[in-house]
């Protein structure tokens, strides 16, 4: 029988989801109760053939591609077809791939998909009240169809998934990675999943000889290395947005911009640009983020149209509350950061010997926090270590810059709200498009922005954004910044505002400044999980889901970024 516990207050089961639960159960949490799905129906395109799209061999359906449900079995679906041959119905699944095959060259249908058709049989016989003794799947690759008898054993297995997945469903804990490492490989969730890594930490100690950050993973799950899609910044002040079908359609006094919707993964709104309701229920409905910022470059607000993933914040919640992983968590956020600040005024002077020596002070001040910050014993301390070598860092910051640039474009100390000099006004214009960055990143993997490790919630500024966006403030914002300046990219007249003592990006800055972040995010970097080279835009994806990892069964792999 079916458990009672799928009362009426429990969605019925997907047939899809049965299907996921076959194929693997990790999967089928993944989707059904964190409800993470890489969010187009691509993702569905290896497990299901639809029938509008494909002929049914020489045959003709009785019935096409109709949903069917029950409240005895709590399942739902949507059938493919169902034909009548010598007067009993048969149930029709199409698949794109090959069949299984026995020793002699049987054909049979995987277990995922047999027990896809299973349920769709049964759907069929209790919604037009006539027996169903067999349903077919067709392999399109093999040209092949494999028969499936519905009897009682076919029926029971079905009672033993169903069961399966509500139990599932009422479970707090991710089921481990499936134990057949090729289903992996194609896997959509593969990259929200990392499973090699997990089957790496469960390795027994002599497999693991080799540092596990440093291996390429060659026959697993591919994570992707760029961007499919890019940012769409607006900055015009009276730009309006509006949609039509599926592009947006941006308007502004000189012109007017239609950008299709399937290239886009976020919204920017710097200033006051205008957004009609029909423009944001498009990029709801896609998943893309729309973010307003000010035109100094101040996050303000975002939408998402992300669900609750109320599993994965428990996790957080439970995770984070515990002071022994926060401190270590912020130790090793300090230390990534702190060394990617010495690593680049390293790299930066070995080959001038003059700059070397003048920033040797620092440097030296910076190596000292650095052997300090793994005996520290609470977060206060750290900050304090951490304060020291900002202050060191900064302080060496304008040794790196060209004597040969306009004086009015050296920073004068580190100046944060307002800038009050040229040099942060870039600065500070960078760290808030990374925030923005980091936020909509956070969101779509599920985590909740206002509960961090380190960062104290003394703002609206969410703490784990910050938290995260220390390991990527030098080599993001502050190494494109001042290689900018090298090259004599910036104007001080046409480039900055002046008020008062303030300084803020005039609308040519501004868009200077978007332009040396995008393509900051399309340059490739070596990241110690995979192995290769990914785009920045990748990793900082890559860090959000490693930082899950830290409460999920597989710690130690985040905030391992270094600057050589």
């Amino acid at each position: 029988m079916i458990q009672s516990a799928n009362s009426s207050f429990d969605p019925p089961v997907r047939v899809m989801a049965l299907h996921a639960l076959l194929y693997c159960e990790r999967l089928f949490y993944l989707e059904e109760v964190e409800e993470i799905r890489v969010a187009d129906a691509n993702v569905y395109a290896g497990r299901r053939l639809h029938v509008e799209r494909v002929p049914l061999d020489d045959e003709s359906p009785e019935l096409r591609s109709f949903e069917v449900s029950s409240d005895h079995w709590g399942l739902l679906g949507k059938v493919d077809a169902v034909r009548k041959r010598d007067g009993a119905w048969i149930a029709y699944e199409h698949k794109r791939g090959r069949c299984r095959k026995g020793d002699n060259g049987e054909i049979f249908a995987w277990p995922s998909d047999r027990i896809q058709a299973i349920a769709y049989s049964v759907l069929i016989e209790e919604e037009l009240g006539e027996p169903v003794r067999e349903a077919r799947v067709r392999y399109h690759a093999d040209h092949a169809t494999a028969r499936i008898p519905i009897d009682e054993q076919a029926r029971q297995d079905l009672r033993q998934a169903v069961n399966r997945a509500i139990s599932l469903r009422q479970s707090t804990t991710r089921p481990p990675v499936t134990e057949n490492e090729r289903l992996c490989t194609g896997c959509s969730l593969a990259p929200v999943c990392l499973p090699e890594e997990e089957r790496l930490q469960s390795s027994p100690p002599e497999h693991q000889s080799a540092p596990i950050l440093t291996r390429t993973v060659k026959s697993g799950p591919k994570i992707p290395t760029q961007r499919e899609r890019h940012t769409l910044h607006v900055v015009a002040q009276k730009a309006y947005i509006s949609r039509s079908s599926d592009t947006l359609v941006v308007k502004t006094d000189d012109e007017k911009q239609t950008v299709p919707v399937a290239q886009v993964d976020a919204v920017i709104i710097h200033g006051h640009g205008q957004v009609t309701t029909q423009a944001i229920h498009l990029c709801s409905q896609r998943g893309i983020p729309i973010q307003w910022m000010t035109y100094g470059g101040r996050f303000l607000a975002g939408t998402t149209n992300t669900p609750g993933r109320v599993q994965q914040r428990i996790r957080q919640f439970t995770a984070l509350g515990s002071p022994e992983i926060c401190l270590g968590l912020a130790q090793r956020t300090t230390q990534t950061k702190v060394e990617s600040q010495l690593g680049y005024l390293l790299r930066s002077t070995r080959d001038n010997m003059n700059v070397r020596q003048a920033v040797e002070e620092p440097i030296s001040r910076i190596r000292e926090s650095l052997k300090r910050l793994g005996s520290v014993t609470n977060l206060d301390s750290l900050r304090g270590l951490e304060g020291m070598a900002a202050k060191a860092y900064f302080a060496a910051v304008p040794k790196l810059i060209s004597p040969r640039i306009d004086t009015r474009l050296l920073p004068q100390g580190r100046s944060k709200h307002p800038p009050k000099d040229c040099f942060n006004a870039i600065l500070s214009f960078g760290y808030g498009m990374l925030f923005a960055l980091v936020h909509r990143t956070v969101i779509s993997v599920g985590l909740e922005p206002a509960f961090g490790y380190f960062h104290q919630p003394r703002s609206a500024a969410p703490p784990l954004v910050l938290d995260i966006m220390e390991i990527f403030r030098v080599s993001l914002v502050d190494m494109p910044t001042i290689g900018s300046l090298n090259r004599g990219q910036w104007n001080v007249d046409e480039d900055f505002t002046h008020a008062g003592t303030h300084v803020w990006l005039s609308d040519s800055g501004r868009k200077k400044a978007i332009t040396l972040f995008e393509q900051r995010l399309t340059e490739s970097s070596k990241h110690p999980y995979t192995g290769s080279s990914m785009t920045y835009s990748r990793i900082v994806e890559l860090e959000v889901r490693l930082l899950e990892k830290e409460w999920t069964g597989c710690p130690g792999l985040f905030a391992r970024m270094k600057i050589r």
